[in-house]
């Protein structure tokens, strides 16, 4: 018998787009929820969901916030279900935290609160960016980035890593790119990941302290470095201080192969993560849960690969 394991990830910064919760909010109980994850948040999600410019919404203060509140009001909408694993891409971990109980909603939508605004007054200290790389030899990547000054701040698969540090400084990769390598500045307001965000790790540090955590309900896979995480104050940890260090989802998803896993199911706003998924793991059945149009097949991706006995708490 073939055993199947699903992971469910969710999205980072970067993912939303203006009037992507809209369809959300006709679901039964949806605009309610979103209004409460609001009230928590003191942020108007509602708004910022469905109304709100690009240019609102980029800002890092209102897209965290808003990209956890998506993952946390469409997981109950898919009804009892079963994750062999779960994990989030930077921002995506506190609704992996929330997801597997690590953590409740509204500590996730206070800490996400916290930790944008914190991040969003890090990266207005100093003029700085991240740029993608496409491509290129990854060891010579990562000699010009060093030659630069830059970080590595995502790593998300071979042949895609994005850098990040002074405005400057990723102004001299665009013009001395690595061969076979394409630079792709991102509109991003700071160097996320990086030393330019240490201020907001104490930030978040002092408000880690106040919070009570309980173990993860199932295998929760840190993008630190890819390691299967079993202790709730371990994760929050890892959470809070990878503010200031690489996201390393290149080696979340060796950890998914070394998982077995058979699925993967994308949280709102979904897209990203399953076109990195669908290059890096080649046989692995992929759901992105755009729009509650995709409900139905992320249910029969999730009766079909979920491991029983395994409940996601949201």
């Amino acid at each position: 018998m073939v055993k199947h394991v699903l992971v469910i990830v969710a999205p980072g910064q970067g993912s939303q787009t203006p009037g992507f919760l809209s369809p959300w909010l006709e679901e039964p109980g949806a605009a309610d929820r979103l209004g409460w994850l609001s009230a928590v948040a003191d942020i108007d999600l509602v708004a910022h969901g469905t109304t709100s410019d690009a240019d609102t919404i980029q800002d890092t203060a209102v897209a965290q916030p808003l990209l956890v509140a998506a993952g946390l009001l469409a997981l109950p909408l898919l009804g009892p279900h079963g994750a062999g694993a779960f994990s989030g891409h930077s921002v995506g971990e506190i609704t992996a935290a929330a997801a597997t109980g690590v953590i409740t909603d509204e500590q996730a939508m206070v800490l996400v609160r916290e930790r944008g605004r914190a991040m969003a007054r890090a990266a207005a200290a100093v003029p700085t960016g991240m740029s993608a790389l496409l491509g290129g030899d990854p060891d010579e990547v990562l000699r010009v980035l060093e030659k630069f000054d830059l970080t590595p701040a995502n790593m998300n698969m071979t042949g895609q890593v994005v850098a990040a540090g002074t405005l400057e400084n990723l102004e001299r990769l665009k013009d001395e790119p690595p061969a076979k390598a394409r630079v792709r500045p991102l509109k991003v307001a700071g160097a996320f990941h990086t030393h330019f965000m240490s201020p907001a790790v104490e930030v978040l540090e002092g408000y880690a302290r106040a919070v009570s955590t309980h173990d993860p309900s199932t295998r929760l896979v840190s993008n630190a470095d890819g390691a299967v995480v079993g202790e709730g104050t371990e994760v929050l940890g890892r959470i809070v201080r990878q503010i200031s260090r690489p996201v390393r989802w290149d080696r979340c998803q060796e950890t998914f192969r070394e998982l077995g896993v058979t699925a993967l199911l994308e949280l709102p706003s979904a897209g990203t993560l399953t076109g990195i998924a669908k290059r890096a793991l080649p046989g692995v059945e992929l759901v992105s849960l755009k729009t509650p149009a995709d409900l139905p097949a992320a249910r029969e991706l999730i009766e079909k690969h979920a491991e029983p006995g395994q409940e996601v708490t949201a």
